[in-house]
């Protein structure tokens, strides 16, 4: 099946970045929010965004147009009914998704893909919402979505053969490079990274080393963009321990315990940089 038109439920940080990145493809975007504040602020962003690419010279002031005219906002979920491929970008709340899934399988036409952007909960557990599992598959773009390289593939067993492929080809229209995962807790990408960043919470705990310290270590070491700390920061202290905290849950494994530090800072406000302050501040 041809991917044409696309829709997006959610339009926040990830949701806006996903419409975007579709209709700089050139598809045609639908995004749907729940009210219309939301969905203007998320508009916004993604036309701030070209914006600075036309300021850098990535792009001329015609296309940066052209990409904003083929997105169309909406509050009305029905709006996604022409749609060949629908993304959910919302909460990681396992009944809030199968909720959301149950209705656009009675809002959306029978040959219309579903796709989540879990981080980590199950996607066969999702498909179950629906009359059509095997339609029904993960699309994890990783934050922040314009730039980033990587999108992972989140399979299930119900899934069918055609559905893997299409939305392979489509994702890799997209500019993206592709991994394809199992339905696992965490999948490929928070299976390492949630390992990796709670590590970095115990040293700070423990008093091993501070936050500065932590971050140089891959940074400098190992060469990563960022380090594990100030990635917490950048995602959303409350998104990492919702992340952390499904996955403890699904495996019971004592390696995915959310770190006592992250529920301080999310009882406390502290969520990273879109709040001034968490793991460090900022202005």
């Amino acid at each position: 099946m041809k991917i044409n038109k696309v829709g997006v439920v959610g339009c926040g940080f990830m949701g806006s970045g996903i419409t975007q990145v579709c209709a700089q493809a050139g598809y045609q975007v639908v995004v749907r929010e729940v009210s219309g504040d939301a969905l203007n602020k998320g508009l916004a962003m993604v036309n701030q965004y070209l914006a600075r690419g036309v300021e850098k010279g990535r792009m001329v002031q015609s296309e940066k147009e052209k990409i904003m005219a083929r997105i169309k906002g909406t509050t009305e979920l029905k709006d996604l009914s022409e749609c060949d491929l629908v993304i959910e970008v919302v909460p990681e709340d396992l009944g809030l998704k199968k909720k959301l899934f149950a209705e656009l399988d009675t809002i959306c036409a029978r040959r219309t893909i579903l796709t989540s952007n879990t981080s980590c909960l199950s996607i066969e557990n999702i498909a179950k919402a629906t009359k059509r599992p095997d339609k029904v598959i993960g699309t994890h773009f990783l934050s922040p979505v314009p730039p980033s390289k990587l999108l992972e593939i989140v399979t299930s067993p119900v899934v069918s053969n055609d559905t893997v492929e299409t939305v392979k080809e489509f994702c890799a229209s997209l500019g993206k490079e592709i991994i394809v995962a199992k339905d696992t807790p965490g999948f490929v990408f928070n299976y390492l990274l949630i390992t990796l960043s709670n590590a970095a919470f115990e040293l700070i705990e423990k008093g091993i080393a501070t936050k500065e310290d932590v971050d140089k270590s891959m940074t400098l070491g190992l060469g990563h963009p960022i380090g594990p700390i100030a990635l917490a920061d950048f995602n959303g202290v409350d998104v990492c321990y919702l992340v952390t905290k499904a996955m403890y849950e699904r495996t019971g494994e004592a390696r995915f315990k959310p770190s006592p530090v992250l529920k301080k800072l999310v009882d406390a406000g502290m969520l990273g940089r879109k709040t001034g302050q968490g793991f460090y501040k900022y202005k």
